[in-house]
């Protein structure tokens, strides 16, 4: 009875769960989320992408087993390409930001130059 019960749970264990899902995205062009089952029925437990706004979806679904290989990668680049241009913007907007500092410290510099040129005249 025991060897039963072991072979139950390796068989469990043989199944291959991905650590992180992939990303897809629905019609919206937003990323679809997991979602499980969770009715009474012969689907009870499957998994699912679906679109976010449920109920007011854009009828996207897909069971997992059904996601392309090459759409989820297609997707995970372009969530990837999103991040990064949401970066170079940030980071853009600070190169400005910093840009308009050393022009305020430029002028600065300047105006105390001036300043003690005129300090220097008047002696």
């Amino acid at each position: 009875m025991a060897s039963g019960s072991s072979s139950s749970f390796s068989g469990s264990r043989s199944r291959s769960i991905p650590s992180s899902p992939p990303l897809v995205k629905c019609f919206n062009d937003e990323i679809a989320p997991l979602r499980i089952v969770k009715f009474h029925g012969p689907t009870r437990g499957k998994r699912f992408y679906d679109c976010p706004y449920w109920p007011r979806t854009c009828g996207y679904f897909k069971w997992v087993d059904e996601v392309d290989e090459k759409d989820t990668a297609i997707s995970e680049l372009q969530y990837e390409k999103e991040c990064l241009e949401e970066s170079v913007k940030k980071l853009k907007e600070n190169n400005s930001k910093l840009e308009d500092d050393v022009n305020e410290l430029a002028y600065a510099v300047k105006f105390e130059s001036m300043e003690s040129v005129k300090a220097d005249k008047k002696l």
